[in-house]
């Protein structure tokens, strides 16, 4: 085979090798990298919010063992977290703004139900000086803040992903692409603390 033929037959392999650095340097892969970082953060969400859920039971009997006349607070923190726990978000329905409104409102309103619970507890100085519920109140308070911070990265990512489809050249590539993926809503602050860990601390 002589030098012609060669570069001849190498030629295909050349052009795609050339054609695919230049796709790739030009954000084609963005759009699905910046997805796939949202759903990530997403998950961060849940897992945090997750870890609230299950330090729930544990305190609800702490509290209930020297609060009993607090019934109403204490049921409202169950229905509260049965609720919440029961609205499943994953990665595959995060598309959906009604179903993540619907998660969010769940989650305000489990928060709502244990600041009250915080506050009941106030009444209590034998709960108050409880080293186990020292230990849930403090663990409490790291998983609220755990989740405002995983809340604020998931907004990020989000921000990140739908600029993306909204500016050259990704909404070039969302259009010819990656039509299938949508703008992405996110949480929204329900109040004007919203951005803040509620505080439980005494």
């Amino acid at each position: 085979m002589n030098v012609r033929q060669s570069l001849h037959s190498s030629w295909p392999v050349v052009a795609l090798l050339l054609l695919g650095s230049l796709l790739s340097g030009c954000g084609i892969n963005t759009i699905p990298t910046l997805d796939e970082q949202a759903k990530a953060a997403w998950g961060q969400v849940q897992n945090q919010y997750q870890r609230r859920a299950d330090l729930i039971p544990n305190l609800v009997e702490t509290v209930k063992g020297y609060a009993r006349h607090e019934q109403e607070t204490l049921t409202a923190v169950i229905e509260a977290r049965a609720k919440a726990t029961s609205i499943q978000v994953d990665a595959n329905t995060l598309d959906d703004p009604e179903k993540l409104k619907q998660f969010q409102q769940a989650q305000d309103q489990l928060t709502g139900a244990l600041s009250r619970l915080m506050v009941v507890s106030e009444r209590y100085p034998d709960l108050k000086a409880n080293q186990n519920f020292l230990a849930l109140q403090s663990q409490l308070e790291g998983t609220e803040n755990r989740i405002a911070v995983a809340r604020r990265d998931f907004i990020l990512a989000v921000q990140k992903y739908n600029t993306e489809l909204r500016t050259f050249p990704g909404r070039l590539w969302h259009s010819l692409m990656y039509s299938d993926l949508p703008v992405r809503e996110t949480f929204e602050a329900t109040s004007p603390d919203a951005e803040k860990a509620p505080q439980v601390k005494f």
